[in-house]
């Protein structure tokens, strides 16, 4: 594993360009948002957008998931580099499982990434909100416009704690 990233959030870089990313509900593809970013934003700022585009209100322990190419399934998530929230880095992890990188601290543009590599990103540990973030652009011209910010939206959010289904209530 890595050894643990540290450090501060990155400085605003007059050279940074726009990352375009579609991200969507893994298990609902149907579900999906645009999401522009500068490079020199954090996967933490990334992280906000994805909670807001979505409509979601509790916040909870998320971390990205970058995969090697071309790698599916569990090999994919067992080979894959982690980015978390900076609160696991607060807590002591019993098993020795801490993340290696914090997303607080990590620009998009320090990722390395191309346009059609593809990412995964889990949102509430306990509920499992998988999505899947596809890189659609990484060498934009960013505006005056305040990023990152949603540029397009397909289908309606779901709840953020769905109704139990009703065999699961026995």
């Amino acid at each position: 594993m890595p050894p643990r990233m540290k450090g501060r959030r990155p400085r605003r870089d007059p050279n940074a360009t726009l990352y375009v990313v579609k991200v969507a509900l893994a298990e609902q593809k149907t579900v999906w948002r645009r999401i522009a970013i500068r490079s020199d934003q954090t996967l933490e700022d990334l992280h906000s957008a994805i909670f807001q585009a979505f409509d979601r209100f509790d916040e909870h322990l998320y971390s990205f998931y970058l995969t090697p190419p071309g790698a599916r399934g569990r090999v994919a998530l067992r080979d894959a580099v982690e980015y978390a929230c900076q609160f696991m880095f607060e807590e002591s992890d019993p098993w020795g499982d801490a993340p290696a990188h914090d997303a607080g601290v990590t620009a998009i543009g320090s990722l390395g990434l191309t346009t059609g590599r593809t990412l995964r990103y889990l949102f509430d540990f306990g509920d499992d909100w998988w999505h899947d973030i596809t890189i659609e652009q990484t060498d934009g011209r960013p505006g005056r416009a305040k990023y990152p910010h949603l540029t397009e939206k397909h289908g309606a959010s779901p709840p953020q704690y769905p109704e139990p289904e009703d065999d699961e209530e026995l």
